[in-house]
């Protein structure tokens, strides 16, 4: 078990069993874990107490109380641990685990502490606002917004010329989707598909096909999807952007090519198209190749997952008459919210 904790993990056990032996304790108890990460002070056990105006130092006198070290301290490592110290970092162990992480850090620590009901650090932790529930949401959240941050790093082509949704909703750069429970509900189911799994929102103009993908996104962000799309990204792709500065046949071919590596690379991003209908012509010059057919290979294939939108008008006119492109997406109706729905979309976003 103890080689899945990280260095500061480890570190602060060694602190645990020094507080323990300078108490003259006969086992590690949680008091002792606890005031052990207080002494390792690992940056993100630091962040955590410092969001929640905790002062490490007057937990860590709490803590100790009016206890006085002894003039001969043992750090021996047959001190064992007391058992519901074991119990916290089992635990921890499974906490990490569930949320699909490799190690064992210092907040699935704090989880594991919280756990074990009852025993002294969760009741001095609980006492300071740190509820088991709420922190774990934290913690997840969190590792979303790193690994939306790496992933960024790693895909310049497909960060240059697109916006992370799924970054600007952890963030809480949208408003809240009120209702349109149903057709984000077929989305989901779409995607989940193992084929066709390519949304098509069809709608007309200002009915909400771009807001109800931010919802998608916000949703990922908070966990509230299907596990098999928990880890995935929309990114909403700007044509223009690619577009723009290709002067020469070929360059725009270059640039989305090198884009659709990018996706082939990383199955875990949602390519999100607005006015899908521009695909159809786009890049065209005398001997090149359109956006759309560049991109029905890799769509066929099944080695990319794109959510796209339009107007039913559109639709008809240039996606429809595209047999090879339009059986690649399933399509969902957008409908206009009733005048019931408009006032409790209102009401619910007033406060922002």
């Amino acid at each position: 078990m103890f080689e899945r904790f990280n260095e500061h993990v480890r570190r602060s056990l060694f602190f645990a069993r020094y507080e323990a032996s300078r108490s003259n304790s006969r086992s590690i108890a949680t008091q002792h874990v606890l005031l052990g990460m207080l002494r390792e002070a690992d940056p993100a056990f630091s962040r955590l107490l410092d969001e929640r105006g905790i002062d490490a130092r007057e937990l860590r006198e709490e803590l100790l109380g009016d206890r006085v070290a002894l003039d001969r301290v043992s750090t021996s490592p047959d001190l064992p641990l007391a058992e519901e110290s074991k119990k916290a970092l089992a635990f921890a162990v499974h906490e990490a685990e569930n949320m699909g992480h490799a190690g064992v850090d210092s907040e699935h620590m704090v989880l594991g502490l919280l756990r074990v009901e009852g025993s002294t650090a969760a009741r001095y932790l609980s006492a300071r606002g740190l509820d088991l529930f709420q922190l774990r949401e934290e913690v997840e959240r969190h590792s979303r917004e790193l690994e939306a941050e790496i992933s960024a790093q790693a895909t310049p082509h497909i960060s240059e010329y697109s916006r992370d949704l799924t970054m600007i909703a952890a963030e809480g750069g949208f408003d809240p989707l009120i209702g349109r429970e149903q057709e984000v509900e077929r989305m989901v189911q779409i995607l989940s598909r193992r084929t066709k799994n390519n949304p098509l929102l069809l709608g007309e103009s200002g009915v909400g096909k771009t807001a109800i993908v931010e919802g998608l996104a916000s949703r990922i962000i908070d966990g509230s999807v299907p596990m098999l799309l928990a880890d995935r990204r929309i990114l909403a792709l700007d044509l223009s952007l690619l577009v723009a500065g290709t002067k020469y046949r070929g360059q725009f071919e270059e640039r989305l090519k090198g884009l659709l590596k990018e996706l082939q690379d990383h199955p875990e991003v949602i390519v999100f198209l607005d006015e899908i209908h521009s695909l159809i012509g786009t890049g065209s010059a005398e001997g090149s190749l359109d956006a759309a057919n560049i991109i029905k290979p890799a769509l066929s294939r099944g080695e990319i997952t794109c959510i796209g939108a339009t107007t039913v008008r559109e639709y008809r006119k240039y996606v429809e008459k595209d047999r090879a492109l339009s059986r690649r997406f399933q399509a969902v109706n957008i409908r206009q919210p009733s005048e019931e729905e408009t006032i409790t979309i209102l009401e619910g976003i007033q406060s922002r």
